[in-house]
C-alpha cells in the first residue's frame, strides 16, 4: 500500500472546480481592507476578521516599519534559547496587563497558543470538557494531550453540568470560545464560571473573536460580563483585532511559566518576528486611544443584523460582528457565494466539517472601517441573491 495513493486518487478540488464551487485559497492582490481586489476586480470584503481594520492604521504600519529598521527580519530561533528579545517581554506584559491577568506567554500562531497551552497542562487522568461549536485548534490542543475529552452541546449549561457532576473525582479543564468563530454567539460565561467553582473545574477561554470587540475597554469577554477573574486561563489571538500573527495564553505567573517550559509548540518554534511583535504591542495603544473604532463597528453590526432580519434571512443567535447567513444547504451557500461575488462582494463559504451537517452556512464578518455605501451594497446584493436562489 503506497502512503500516497489516497492523495492520488482524491478528486474532491478538480471536482468542486468544475462545478464552480471552489471559493478558497483565492489569491488576493491588496491589503486587508474593507474592499480589496481578486481576479482585477475591487470586491467588498466581508469575510476577514479584520474588526477593527489595523492592518492599514498608520499607527501600525509606522510601528512595523520601526521594528524592521532597528531589529531585522527575524530572530533566527526558538525563544527558549537564542531567540529572545526585550520585546517580547514587555509585550507579554503588556497582554497581561491587558487581560487582567499576572503573566502571559506568546506564542508563534493562535493555533500554537492552544496547542500548546492546552496540551501541557492535562494529564493521564485528567479531564478536558469543551463546547461542541470550539474552534479546531481547541480539539487538536487536547487531543495532543494524554488526558480524555468530552464535548457538552453548544452553550447548553445543563449538559455541562451533567458532565461535572458525572466527573466530579477527577480533575478537568473546561475550554470554552468567547465568540464562536462560525455562529457569532457569545458563550454563557456567567454560567460557565458558576458551574466550575461548584464543581472545582477550571477555565482556559479562547478570545480570539473578542479581543478588541467585546467590552467596554475591548478586553474581551470576561469585561463583557463584568466578570474579570472568572477564566483561570485567557487565550487570545493577534490575527484578528490585533492586526498581525501569533496568539498568548495569560494566567498566573506561576501557570505560564509551567506553559512556557512544557509547551511543545512554544518551545520547539521560532520566536515571532519583532516585526508582529511591535504590530500588537502597537495595536493594543490604537485599541485604548481610539474607542470610536469600536463604537463604529458595533454600529455597522446592528446595521447588517437588522438589514438581514428585513430581508428575511437567518443569521441564528449571533450577537457580535460575525455574522452568519443560515442556508442550511451546501449547493445554495456555494450558489450564493458564485453571485454575490458576480456582484463584488467576497464572503465564506462554510459547510461541514467546519459546520455540522445541515447548518450551512455564508460567514458574513464586518469592520470598524466599513462605509454606509460598503454595507447598503452589501445587503442589495444579498437579497438579489438570495431570492435569485430561493433562500427567500
Amino acid at each position: 500500500m503506497d502512503i500516497l495513493e489516497k492523495c492520488f486518487a482524491f478528486n474532491g478540488v478538480e471536482e468542486t472546480k468544475a462545478r464552480g464551487a471552489y471559493f478558497f485559497f483565492r489569491g488576493l492582490d491588496s491589503p486587508q481592507g474593507p474592499e480589496v481586489t481578486f481576479d482585477g476586480r475591487r470586491m467588498i470584503m466581508i469575510g476577514s476578521n479584520n474588526y477593527l481594520g489595523l492592518t492599514t492604521h498608520p499607527r501600525i504600519k509606522e510601528a512595523a516599519i520601526n521594528a524592521i529598521e532597528k531589529y531585522g527580519s527575524g530572530c533566527a530561533g526558538s525563544r527558549f534559547l537564542n531567540g529572545n528579545l526585550v520585546i517580547h517581554d514587555e509585550l507579554e506584559e503588556k497582554l497581561a496587563g491587558f487581560v487582567r491577568k499576572e503573566a502571559a506567554v506568546v506564542f508563534a500562531t493562535g493555533y500554537q497558543a492552544n496547542l500548546g497551552g492546552i496540551s501541557s497542562l492535562i494529564g493521564r487522568n485528567d479531564l478536558v470538557i469543551i463546547d461542541q461549536y470550539d474552534h479546531a485548534s481547541i480539539i487538536d490542543g487536547a487531543r495532543l494531550s494524554f488526558g480524555r475529552l468530552v464535548k457538552f452541546r453548544h452553550n447548553d449549561m445543563n449538559d455541562l453540568e451533567r458532565i461535572l457532576r458525572k466527573e466530579a473525582d477527577l480533575a478537568k479543564l473546561i475550554i470554552v470560545d468567547g465568540v464562536f468563530s462560525m455562529e457569532g454567539d457569545i458563550i454563557n460565561l456567567p454560567e460557565v464560571v458558576e458551574l466550575a467553582r461548584k464543581y472545582g473545574a477550571r477555565i482556559f477561554l479562547d478570545d480570539a473573536h473578542a479581543i478588541g470587540v467585546l467590552g467596554k475597554e475591548g478586553r474581551g469577554t470576561e469585561e463583557h460580563f463584568g466578570i474579570e477573574d472568572g477564566a483561570d486561563l485567557v487565550m487570545g489571538t493577534f490575527s484578528k483585532s490585533l492586526a498581525a500573527v501569533g496568539g498568548f495564553v495569560a494566567g498566573p505567573q506561576k501557570v505560564v511559566d509551567w506553559i512556557k517550559h512544557f509547551g511543545r509548540s512554544q518551545i520547539f518554534s521560532a520566536s515571532l518576528p519583532p516585526v508582529l511583535v511591535a504590530v500588537v504591542s502597537a495595536c493594543i495603544d490604537v485599541i485604548h486611544d481610539e474607542p470610536e473604532l469600536r463604537q463604529t463597528l458595533w454600529d455597522n453590526t446592528r446595521k447588517m443584523n437588522e438589514g438581514f432580519s428585513e430581508l428575511g434571512l437567518d443569521t441564528g443567535v449571533s450577537k457580535t460582528p460575525v455574522i452568519p447567513v443560515i442556508v442550511k444547504d451546501p449547493e445554495k451557500v456555494y450558489a450564493m457565494c458564485r453571485g454575490l461575488s458576480d456582484l463584488g462582494v467576497f464572503v465564506n463559504p462554510v459547510i461541514s466539517p467546519a459546520v455540522p451537517p445541515g447548518r450551512e452556512l455564508l460567514r458574513t464578518s464586518y469592520m470598524a472601517t466599513h462605509t454606509e455605501e460598503h454595507l447598503n451594497k452589501v445587503l442589495e446584493a444579498f437579497g438579489e441573491v438570495a431570492r435569485a436562489t430561493g433562500v427567500i
